[in-house]
Order: C-alpha cells, then sequence, then structure tokens
C-alpha cells in the first residue's frame, strides 16, 4: 500500500546517534537493537537500520522513504545523555531533518533545565523539549512539582514538551498516564507529546487525550503491537487531530512502518491528519 502525501516521523535516530541505537556492531547494545527490531515486528532483516551507521545513509532511508520531515529525539537522563549540540549538529545542516531537544531539572537544577531550553530553542534552532520523568533517579511521574517550572517556561515560549513512555520504563508502575492530565490541565495551551503512547495503558491514555486537546500521542513502533487498536479505534474519532505517527527508527523500518499504519485502513483524511497534519501544526513546521 503507498502514500501520495506528506508525511512526518516524530521519532526517528541515526544508528550512529549512540550504542543505543546501534552504532557499534558486536555489542550487547547492538544485538538490544536487532531484538528489539524482531520484537516489535520488524519484517526481513534486522540488522536494517546498520545503513544508517553514516550520515549519508541515516538521510539516504530518510528520503527513499519518502518523508518529508524525520525529528531526531534527544535525550537527558542519569543513564543515557543525548546532548542537545549533537541534536543540533546531525539536524541543522539537513531541511528534511527537525530536533528535539532535552533537559533533565533533577541533573541540571530548574534554573540549568531552564537555561539550557532558551539555548536549545533560541540558539540551536530546536523545535520542541523532551523530559523522561521515570527514567530519573529517582523515577518521577510527570506531574512532580519539579517539572512544573519547565513546563510554565516552555508554555511560555510556545514550546511543545514531548514525555517518553512505555513498557521500557524501569519500573512500570511509572509508566501511568494518571499524572500527565494534572499537566494538561494545568498547562492548556502547552502541546503535550507522549512518546510510545504510554503502550500497554492505552485506554487510560486515550481517555486522557479525550479530556484534554493539548495531548497527543505518538505510540510509535508500540503502534503495532497487541492491544493498540484503541489508538486506531479513536483515530476514527476524536482521537483524529491527537494521534502522530513516528516508527521509532532504528527500532523499526520506517518504510514498513508507513506501510503497517496505512493498512490500518482509516480514512484518506484521517492518514493525512496522523501522518503529516497534526505533526506539522505541533512542531510548528512545513
Amino acid at each position: 500500500m503507498s502514500h501520495q502525501g506528506n508525511v512526518i516521523d516524530m521519532r526517528c535516530r541515526p544508528a550512529y546517534l549512540h550504542d543505543f541505537f546501534g552504532a557499534t556492531p558486536g555489542t550487547d547494545a547492538f544485538e538490544t537493537a536487532r531484538w528489539l527490531n524482531r520484537r516489535v515486528g520488524s519484517r526481513g532483516d534486522d540488522q536494517h537500520f546498520t545503513r544508517s551507521l553514516t550520515e549519508e545513509g541515516f538521510l539516504a532511508e530518510v528520503r527513499e522513504a519518502g518523508l518529508s520531515k524525520a525529528v531526531v529525539v534527544g535525550r537527558h537522563t542519569p543513564s543515557q545523555h543525548l546532548p542537545n549540540d549533537r541534536i543540533h549538529q546531525i539536524v541543522a545542516p539537513h531541511s528534511e531533518l527537525i530536533g528535539i531537544g532535552a533537559v533533565d531539572p533533577a541533573l541540571q537544577g530548574v534554573d540549568g533545565a531552564i537555561a539550557e531550553i532558551d539555548r536549545a530553542i533560541k540558539e540551536l534552532g530546536l523545535s520542541a523539549i523532551n523530559l523522561e520523568p521515570s527514567f530519573a533517579e529517582p523515577a518521577r511521574h510527570p506531574d512532580a512539582a519539579l517539572y512544573f517550572p519547565i513546563y510554565e517556561h516552555c508554555a511560555a515560549l510556545g514550546v511543545p514538551v514531548s514525555l517518553m513512555s512505555g513498557p521500557t520504563t524501569p519500573d512500570p508502575r511509572f509508566n501511568d498516564p494518571s499524572g500527565l492530565a494534572r499537566v494538561a490541565q494545568a498547562f492548556p495551551t502547552l502541546p503535550l507529546i507522549a512518546y510510545h503512547g504510554y503502550w500497554p495503558n492505552v485506554a487510560q491514555a486515550i481517555g486522557i487525550a479525550f479530556r484534554y486537546e493539548n495531548v497527543h500521542l505518538v505510540p510509535d513502533m508500540y503502534l503495532f503491537q497487541p492491544g493498540s487498536q484503541l489508538y486506531i479505534e479513536a483515530a476514527n474519532s476524536f482521537l483524529s487531530d491527537q494521534l502522530l505517527f513516528g516508527s521509532s527508527y532504528t527500532f523499526r523500518p520506517i518504510r514498513q512502518s508507513i506501510e503497517d499504519f496505512l493498512a490500518f485502513g482509516l480514512p484518506d483524511a484521517v492518514n493525512e491528519k496522523v501522518l503529516y497534519a497534526n505533526a506539522k501544526r505541533v512542531l510548528n513546521t512545513q
């Protein structure tokens, strides 16, 4: 099944970015990337992502998959730091790449994190800020008081905040979308992007998106896992403006993920929103 329109991939990282994405063949991390590809239903070669071990290979992957934009997401946690300068270095030379920066106020202090947000957005030209409360030490929920100054600052700047969730959260009790409701209520103008869509807690995440229109779900690679049909059902109604596509490359092939999404058989108007228009609006891009 083919798609003639534009596609923005909301979660797309090159292998060369970090060992976690398969940067070093022969390592345990590389084998984990292969394992995750098999686990989330990648067809064919579970080492497909080695093409993006080079900058040229990643760009070729993005272009051949037919993406308008690929969003490279930063990370700042105690266990993994993908610095904002590195994200900028990857995306800045290429118009089809968009960068999302990251902060951790537990590590940087609130003032330090706010200063880094200003630098990431105003100097580096990144498009949003990523937080990962459930990967912090200690693990936190998104409505922990520590993060409220971050939300307030991003809301004032008009900059979306993304949060990473999902079954790889070290303590599954923190893969809980309920705290997101309090954030969405407190900052109604702040676009909130939930990566991994809080899978497998799908119904709860959809319920919060039903109540708060500033909550956007990006189930990415988990959209193709058991239990995810609820995202698709909701996309046929109210969630059509709040569901966004992501491949989670390198953990799933980009083109296959687009094809698998189209196979759900959503109406063309909904496909256009999920694959492109919603991300264009939330990230204020073309």
